[in-house]
């Protein structure tokens, strides 16, 4: 495999056994991703783009079929193997922001820290400078409830960033905004983008999906459509 690619996905399916029987939701799904990759994944509800990015983010482990993360096969990994390899390689960022609400925000950046076992005086002070750099530096002793819906966001980018990863995989991450903040956010990915990182965004809205130079189109759990984006061939 090369190592220019971060995620290989070969016919992966994931089935759920309900009360009723199996319940397919992924069929036959197949997908490389360069390292630096900015990719959009879209689809109507009920489609697997989310289980997608459940499997992407080892949060859920596929039925059938290969899926290989920065060159390692997640089958063949323990769960403690699996849970280092989440925490060193990949960011989350939620819809939901997923901020814990009496912690104060350079607490909450640098959670992830605590399970890496930094010792605190460290982890604060990178947890400070990543504050900065998303331009909250200011706001570090805050509590979520005291600051916006986007600067929220922001904070839980920084905490997606802290432990350095290589990709980013981002469940709607504009949709509790209104347009103007989401923009904001959107152009804070871009410029991560530019830095080197993989990115990875589930959305259900064109415009920020316009952001991306990778569409990727889920259906009835599959991949219909793969293709470049305008943006895509405007930068080139």
């Amino acid at each position: 495999m090369s190592d220019a690619t971060i995620i290989r996905v070969e016919h992966l399916d994931k089935t759920y056994q309900t009360p009723s029987g199996p319940s397919p939701v992924l069929k036959d799904v197949s997908l490389n991703v360069a390292h630096g990759e900015f990719i959009a994944i879209m689809g109507p509800s009920g489609s697997g783009k989310s289980t997608f990015m459940n499997v992407l983010g080892c949060l859920d482990r596929p039925s059938k079929g290969l899926y290989a993360l920065d060159g390692r096969d997640i089958d063949e990994l323990s769960k403690d193997e699996l849970a280092r390899l989440r925490n060193r390689t990949i960011g989350f960022v939620f819809q939901g922001f997923n901020l814990l609400p009496r912690m104060s925000l350079i607490d909450n950046v640098a959670l992830p820290l605590v399970y890496a076992g930094m010792d605190l005086d460290e982890r604060r002070q990178r947890a400070q400078a990543m504050l900065v750099r998303v331009g909250l530096g200011e706001y570090a002793h805050s509590l979520p409830s005291q600051i916006s819906g986007g600067q929220q966001q922001r904070v839980a980018i920084a905490r997606a960033l802290i432990n350095q990863p290589r990709l980013i995989l981002a469940d709607e991450p504009t949709g509790n905004l209104d347009s103007k903040t989401g923009g904001e956010i959107m152009a804070l990915f871009e410029e991560l983008h530019r830095e080197g990182i993989t990115i990875v965004l589930v959305t259900h809205d064109p415009g920020v999906a316009a952001h991306a130079l990778r569409l990727v189109r889920f259906l009835d759990g599959r991949i219909v459509e793969d293709r470049r984006t305008e943006h895509a061939k405007a930068t080139c």
